[in-house]
């Protein structure tokens, strides 16, 4: 199974908000290679500035750096059926850039998106482009 995370789910494991649990087995698994997760370089760079507002460059730093050794994979080219994908899950959805890029990112994959953000994403699994996996 292959699993794609948006920003707001490693941003909850770091935060140790409500579903940051389901997150760190997600990587618990994928560190003994039963899964697949990976992440967009966008929606890492997500997580990577929240953690600078929050705790500072040094902190950020930190946590990039143990994104990069774990079990994550981090998708940093963004291949052309993902721009595609990702322009055309904007314009559909009126969403952020870098949700429609973890979108594209799960469709092209054919990934589970596993996320907390409802706002912007339940139209998108209401009408059945996409797996999810919520985390709250």
């Amino acid at each position: 199974m292959i699993y794609v995370l948006d920003a707001c789910a490693l941003i909850a494991l770091f935060n140790i908000e409500p579903g940051a649990q389901k997150v760190r087995e997600l990587l618990l698994r994928a560190a003994t290679g039963e899964i697949t997760v990976y992440i967009n370089a966008v929606n890492l760079l997500e997580v990577y500035y929240d953690r600078i507002r929050i705790e500072g460059l040094e902190k950020a730093e930190q946590i990039l750096q143990w994104v990069y050794s774990s079990a994550v994979e981090v998708l940093e080219i963004i291949p052309a059926p993902v721009i595609r994908e990702a322009g055309r899950f904007k314009a559909a959805y009126d969403m952020s850039l870098a949700d429609s890029l973890a979108c594209a990112t799960s469709s092209w994959l054919s990934a589970v998106l596993v996320s907390s953000d409802h706002g912007e994403l339940d139209a998108v699994e209401k009408d059945g482009g996409l797996k999810f996996l919520w985390i709250r």
